[in-house]
């Protein structure tokens, strides 16, 4: 049976790459109820401005 697992620390190369490698980034928190909340409020401002109008 073949060993395909690569030790970094094997290579000088392949280790310094693996040492330096950023961390994986977080992920973000989705923007989408912020969206949805400033249209919300947009079609209220909209709306009580028309109604004042009238």
């Amino acid at each position: 049976m073949s060993d395909e697992y690569a030790d970094p620390s094997g290579n000088t190369e392949a280790f310094r790459a693996f040492q330096t490698a950023p961390p994986p980034a977080a992920d973000q928190p989705s923007r989408l109820p912020l969206i949805i909340g400033v249209a919300a409020a947009a079609v209220v401002v909209v709306v009580v401005g028309l109604w004042l109008l009238v």
